[in-house]
């Protein structure tokens, strides 16, 4: 089947709608069910753990995805944790090669941090014609990603992109079915310099490294900071979804997620190695493409990888072209001397 507008328009309907089904059923879990049952670690793969919260979506995206699998010709779907392989194929009858779509999802993006109820995870996908295992991130020619809030709040956006069309987004009220439109605002500054702009470093070991390199980024930057001068702030928001939308809403000028740089070296020395953005966490960035995000891997080198759950990915965001001509060329260097 050729990739057509329509059909694309009619994808990111779907998504949207299966983001929503999944943002009601979790926010009446998190409503209804203790915490600590919340919590609980129910499977372990090779790219990440399922916790209870994430199992209870599973089945949700399933149903959809078999449902509206037929109107776009077959989908293949790529997901961490969902059904016995983390490769299936719908209607299932169709071979994986068969099928037009190729589809990868995040259901649950921020679980950690949206099963105690700190903040909201984000369901995300993106859509790629079919190639096979040799699909890659950089074929995606359009994703959506739906806010998945906490129960104590009453609005959640969804945003979605078709590649060359710009990007679309919604803000629904929760409490009487109303939306907006969303409009995209990613910060005009030209510095980073007294704005929320960090190095993800969420999980141990090596957060020393990446601290050390962030406060030398600044140092070298800033080297008339005043004494007592907040130079930036940040936000280690534990949600790749999440940190991009902070990039679209303005809300940050600067992420850098460099673990898997920081991981390669580390195995080479022989140490411990620990957790890594993969693909499915990156399957909105063309949404932040086409509103006007600066998005690169470690090299600067536009963001590509497999289309899979397992591979390493390192990102970096940048709300515009100035901050990027600001923070890149050092970025470069200090990522060879502390990272690599």
């Amino acid at each position: 089947m050729e990739r057509d507008a329509v059909n694309r328009k009619d994808i990111c309907r779907a998504l949207v709608v299966l983001g929503d089904r999944i943002g009601a059923h979790v926010r009446r879990i998190l409503r209804d069910i203790p915490m600590e049952d919340r919590v609980q670690v129910v499977g372990r793969h090779a790219s990440d753990v399922t916790y209870a919260l994430d199992r209870e979506v599973e089945g949700l995206v399933i149903e959809s995805v078999d449902a509206f699998a037929p109107q776009v010709g077959g989908i293949t779907m790529v997901a961490e944790g969902i059904g016995e392989q983390e490769v299936t194929t719908y209607p299932e009858s169709m071979q994986p090669d068969e099928a037009a779509v190729r589809l990868i999802v995040d259901p649950l993006d921020g679980t950690r941090g949206l099963m105690v109820a700190k903040r909201s995870a984000f369901f995300l996908a993106g859509v790629a014609p079919n190639r096979g295992e040799s699909t890659r991130l950089s074929d995606l020619d359009a994703a959506v990603m739906v806010e998945i809030p906490t129960h104590r709040a009453f609005l959640r956006d969804a945003l979605w992109a078709i590649k060359g069309e710009g990007m679309t987004g919604e803000t629904r009220n929760l409490l009487d079915g109303r939306t907006c439109p969303f409009s995209a605002k990613p910060s005009r500054e030209i510095t980073i310099r007294g704005g929320f702009a960090q190095v993800s470093r969420f999980f141990p070991p090596g957060r020393d490294r990446l601290a050390a390199l962030e406060e030398q980024l600044l140092q070298t930057l800033f080297p008339d900071a005043e004494p007592g001068e907040i130079l930036t702030f940040e936000d280690q928001y534990i949600s790749t979804g999440g940190q991009l939308y902070e990039l679209l809403t303005g809300k940050d000028r600067f992420t850098a997620d460099l673990r898997a740089t920081l991981y390669r070296e580390r195995e080479r020395e022989g140490k411990r190695v620990g957790h890594i953005c993969h693909p499915y966490d990156l399957a909105g960035h063309l949404i932040g493409a086409e509103a006007g995000i600066l998005v690169t891997d470690a090299q600067g080198q536009p963001l590509d990888a497999p289309l899979d759950t397992t591979h390493p990915c390192d990102w970096i965001g940048y709300a515009n072209q100035a901050i990027k001509d600001e923070v890149a060329p050092v970025l470069r260097g200090l990522i060879q001397e502390f990272l690599v």
